[in-house]
């Protein structure tokens, strides 16, 4: 029995301390969930930076709660997936990928004499690493990533370039990492590493606040 204005046993329970192992439970537990398409990038990189954040069990709670307990399950039982995109090709023309979409672990992106325009805020993941491949040829690539994520670039250009651009900030440790390959003929690249608050902005106004960030 509690006395007037004392709060109920179970608030104390509620403010039990979490310590560094359970974060990192939880953190494991969301990058599973990611794989199988049930969080966006951006999702999953909010939540943890939550986890590590958290300070008392029913914080990190929290963020699993409208997830399985079982990351595992019967065929019968899995939810359904976003199509895996592989190839994006632009001739003459451009595309846009952006909003929710599945990428493969390996994604091709050729543009000649157009371009594309690859958001990553929403993507869902098919592992911890995905290798996206730029081949410009009088065209180009323009690639959105959450400055959260760890970001690799390589390739070459003749007769054209690579940039990055937009937020300094280190990513995350064990965040995802995004392997850009940009290969350019006389067309180019830009990779954009979007601060936090880009990430629910359209692409125009999400490229300005990459540019003050700078």
């Amino acid at each position: 029995m509690t006395t007037p204005g004392e709060p109920p046993a179970h608030d104390d329970r509620a403010r039990i301390r979490a310590s560094d192992t359970e974060r990192d439970e939880i953190v494991e537990m969301l990058s599973a969930h990611a794989t199988t398409g049930r969080l966006t990038l951006v999702e999953l990189e909010e939540r943890i930076e939550r986890a590590y954040a958290a300070t008392t069990r029913d914080e990190l709670a929290a963020l699993t709660s409208d997830l399985p307990a079982q990351t595992t399950e019967e065929p019968s039982t899995k939810p359904v997936r976003q199509k895996v995109t592989k190839w994006m090709v632009a001739v003459m023309g451009g595309t846009e990928k952006r909003g929710r979409w599945r990428a493969s672990k390996r994604v091709n992106a050729v543009a000649v004499m157009g371009g594309h325009h690859v958001d990553l805020r929403d993507v869902e993941l098919e592992s911890q690493e995905t290798t996206i491949v730029a081949v410009s040829i009088m065209g180009g690539v323009d690639i959105y990533v959450p400055d959260s994520v760890d970001v690799e670039v390589g390739g070459f250009s003749i007769m054209g370039g690579t940039s990055e651009r937009g937020s300094r900030r280190a990513p995350r440790s064990g965040a995802p990492r995004i392997r850009i390959l940009a290969y350019n003929l006389m067309g180019g690249a830009n990779i954009w590493r979007l601060p936090e608050e880009a990430r629910d902005v359209p692409l125009k106004a999400a490229t300005k606040l990459a540019k003050k960030s700078e």
